[in-house]
């Protein structure tokens, strides 16, 4: 039944005995009634009623069952995964009901169901049935790739078109007990024995040899597990020289002795070989009411609910790294408040203890120091020594910073001090005089003064320049050891910045820190709803991290890097960046930035980063750790997780990351998934179809 010409084959079979036959595809196997066994190049399975059991692509088998059974059989073609999973090359699947995690055996029962569904299907033969089938395929492949995927082996990643290299591959696997050579196998494909070894190493990974020592390990595991025969016939029936060399590649690649090995694996009832029995084929195609009637009982049977969500399992495989070994060494923490009058308020300051005792913190992030609202307006008055101060309200914040151990971290804008840079510079002389007095040289020398004009400013470059200059000089003037550091405003394609910013590259030496931005949502289009153009933002804050560095080196400019502004995947709208979860992403970038820049900075919370900006909008270049009545968001959480983390790294993947501490291992899963945010959020698609 089925095409083998198209994307699937299906058949229902009474089988008492199956050749060995290299598997094309990957084959469902799932008996109807009676037992099967079956047996691959590394193991055996036994199957009875209602088991379920799937080979992978250039997987070794042969069957030998009972002569009452009914086995379902579907094959699905590389060429139709390849279409709906082009990682398939890379992957393999270990789906065996009988062997199933728990959690998983829903996700069997539905595969049991969807085969069911498609041989009826395929016995009706309705108009429509291609599209069921295929819809029944895809429905399949979705459960296998989220449930089900492993790293995939040598043998799966077999390029099958490729008919020299399987042709050698089907011969070593039909021959692996007789001595072969390179050279035997180069005369029989015709090659010179150079161009063979050079050949099969580029498209394997490794070498002949090894290849065909994998080979003859994977027999002799079976032969270990299933036999009694001693580990010297064992290696001589396997086509090793002698019981060290299998001893030895044994130990190499499953880490205990074959003796020890067959100890703790060896199934407690013994397994009858297929080998053993006269092996010409021996099946039948079956139709009849009562195998029809069997398959409506598995599609009706149970009402188990199966619902389709994003839970996706996947075994995981680690090797741990004994070379160059990094500690997690996170940033410092910049909480932006907005004014400095903010900390003023009680649930600010409970917000930002909060994150002190929880995340770490180092700096308070103000701006508008002396242009803003918390420098009180001098007062006329007749006392001989004023008994009101206009600093009242700036030395209780500066109180309450000092007392946690906090330092200062201003942000000035070129803007703020052009608009009366005589009275600016005036108002900070005698604020910093100030506070020198009232908190000494030590408070201040821990605090940073950062120089901020955005990429596209009209001002000229003379201008941001001497007014540089001249905050510099009254800043180390007043205060030596004080930090003061410049914005660069970093073009990511461009890679360089504005010419009105160019007069930095000369400045290098009265930079001490420089800041910049990074916002994955710069890269974006959001009124695409395609996911192709969003896995371009996957990378971005780490690429632009790297080409920033790689620019301050090329100018010899090589200086603490702050990150003062940054942004995960959120969406453009109040709406989405309000409602789009994005925890994950938040713990890998800060994770990545790890061992990147001296500082991350944040904002308290979405009140006050939305007073910041006229609109009320919440701004996509800063993450908030707070929502409104303290409620925390997906930032505060993600680093809360990050310095719970300890020890030395020792593995690290795309989605994962292990350290070792002297109390053992952490291990950290992140689903990392970057799509469009609108896509988790129903509301958004009536808007986009107008």
């Amino acid at each position: 039944m089925g095409d083998p010409g198209e994307d699937f084959l299906i058949e229902l079979k009474r089988i008492e005995f199956l050749a060995p036959k290299v598997n094309r595809g990957i084959q469902f196997i799932f008996v109807i009634n009676g037992d099967l066994t079956v047996e691959t190049n590394s193991r055996f399975y036994s199957l009875g009623e209602n088991d379920l059991l799937l080979l992978n692509r250039n997987q070794l088998y042969q069957f030998h069952g009972t002569k009452d059974n009914c086995v379902l059989l579907l094959t699905i073609t590389d060429a139709v995964i390849d279409r709906f999973y082009p990682e398939y090359h890379k992957r393999r699947f270990r789906c065996f009901s009988r062997e199933v995690e728990m959690g998983r055996e829903l996700k069997i029962d539905k595969i049991r169901k969807l085969l069911a569904e498609m041989m009826i299907t395929y016995l009706r033969r309705e108009e429509s049935y291609k599209l069921e089938i295929q819809g029944n395929i895809c429905q399949i492949l979705l459960i296998l790739i989220r449930n089900f995927s492993l790293e995939g082996t040598a043998f799966e990643k077999i390029d099958t078109d490729d008919q020299r290299l399987t042709q050698i591959i089907d011969y070593m696997e039909r021959n692996y007990e007789q001595p072969i050579t390179l050279e035997e196998m180069a005369q029989k494909t015709f090659l010179s024995t150079a161009y063979l070894s050079r050949y099969f190493k580029q498209k394997m990974g490794m070498g002949f040899s090894r290849f065909l020592m994998n080979i003859r390990l994977k027999h002799g595991l079976k032969d270990l597990l299933y036999t009694t025969d001693s580990i010297s016939q064992i290696a001589m029936k396997n086509g090793f020289p002698n019981s060290k060399s299998f001893t030895n590649l044994f130990k190499e690649v499953y880490g205990a002795t074959p003796h020890e090995y067959r100890e703790t694996h060896s199934p407690e009832q013994p397994i009858e070989s297929v080998n053993s029995y006269n092996l010409h084929d021996s099946e039948t195609l079956m139709k009849s009411p009562e195998v029809l009637a069997k398959l409506g009982m598995i599609l009706t049977a149970g009402d188990k609910m199966y619902v389709n969500t994003e839970t996706r399992y996947e075994e995981l495989m680690i090797e741990l790294s004994h070379d160059k070994q990094e500690t997690i060494n996170l940033p410092d923490n910049i909480l932006m408040v907005g004014e400095l009058k903010e900390l003023l308020k009680e649930n600010v300051r409970s917000q930002v203890l909060m994150v002190k005792d929880d995340l770490g913190l180092s700096f308070i992030g103000i701006h508008h120091l002396v242009s803003g609202a918390t420098i009180l307006p001098d007062v006329e008055t007749d006392e001989r020594i004023a008994t009101t101060s206009p600093y009242f309200n700036t030395d209780s914040a500066l109180n309450f910073i000092l007392k946690n151990n906090l330092s200062l971290y201003v942000r000035v804008d070129y803007q703020e001090i052009s608009a009366d840079e005589e009275q600016y510079f005036s108002k900070l002389t005698k604020f910093l005089k100030h506070c020198l007095q009232v908190y000494g040289e030590k408070f201040l020398n821990s605090w940073h003064f950062i120089y901020y004009e955005p990429y596209f400013t009209a001002v000229e470059a003379k201008n941001l320049h001497q007014i540089y200059l001249k905050l510099h000089r009254l800043l180390k003037q007043l205060v030596p050891d004080v930090k003061v550091g410049v914005f660069l405003p970093f073009s990511f394609h461009d890679e360089n910045i504005p010419k009105e910013h160019e007069w930095l590259l000369g400045e290098g030496d009265r930079f001490d820190f420089i800041g910049f931005h990074a916002n994955q949502n710069e890269v974006i289009d959001f009124t695409e709803m395609g996911d192709e153009r969003f896995t371009f933002a996957k990378d971005y804050i780490v690429v632009k991290t790297n080409k920033v560095k790689g620019f301050l080196k090329l100018h010899q400019m090589e200086k603490p890097l702050f990150l003062v502004s940054w942004n995960t995947l959120s969406g453009n709208t109040r709406f989405t960046n309000g409602t789009f979860f994005r925890g994950a992403l938040v713990l890998k970038n800060a994770l990545d930035l790890a061992n990147e820049v001296e500082s991350l900075t944040f904002w308290v919370n979405t009140e006050l980063h939305e007073e910041d900006k006229p609109n009320h909008r919440i701004r996509l270049e800063g993450l908030e750790l707070f929502h409104y009545f303290n409620g925390k968001r997906p930032a505060y959480y993600s680093m809360l997780f990050a310095n719970k983390l300890e020890g030395v790294v020792v593995a690290t993947g795309q989605d994962f990351l292990m350290t070792q501490t002297n109390r053992g291992y952490q291990l950290v899963l992140m689903n990392c998934n970057y799509v469009n945010p609108y896509f988790s959020i129903e509301e958004a698609f009536p808007s986009k179809t107008k």
